[in-house]
């Protein structure tokens, strides 16, 4: 069976998909993983471009709520936040989840200045995700 992760921010717009991403293509053959937001939003055309330089395809992703899941009876071993704690704490409680985990990064959608400094600030919160799934993968991915 494989491990059920879920990834939560706050509109599911960049940070969570960005995670979603990276499980599927380092960890596709032990997890199964969703994401969603504490509110529904649009795909942040920032994260799509970081994606693709990465070889990774997200500019089709639909944005999802995670209390539908929740509505919907969904269950994860792990419920990953991606967004700050105090977001992280408003988000729902799934039955049968072995654990809650907290990674705070960097909102894309409050970057300011030019298009590129924007991408450039958005690059190094892809790369961080990056380096926390393969964390992630290397320490979950064989129990």
């Amino acid at each position: 069976m494989k491990v059920r992760v879920l990834f939560l921010c706050i509109h599911n717009s960049a940070r969570s998909q960005m995670a979603e991403a990276f499980l599927k293509k380092y960890g596709g053959t032990h997890f199964e993983t969703e994401s969603a937001g504490l509110e529904k939003g649009k795909l942040n055309p920032l994260a799509v471009e970081v994606m693709k330089e990465e070889g990774i395809d997200i500019s089709n992703n639909q944005t999802h709520d995670v209390f539908d899941f929740s509505k919907e009876g969904r269950n994860y071993h792990y419920v990953i936040t991606v967004c700050d704690k105090e977001a992280s704490d408003r988000c729902p409680i799934f039955p049968g989840m072995n654990e809650k985990i907290n990674w705070s990064f960097s909102d894309p959608s409050q970057f300011s200045g030019t298009y590129e400094e924007k991408l450039a600030q958005t690059r190094i919160v892809r790369d961080q995700i990056k380096a926390a799934v393969l964390d992630f993968v290397s320490q979950k991915g064989s129990r």
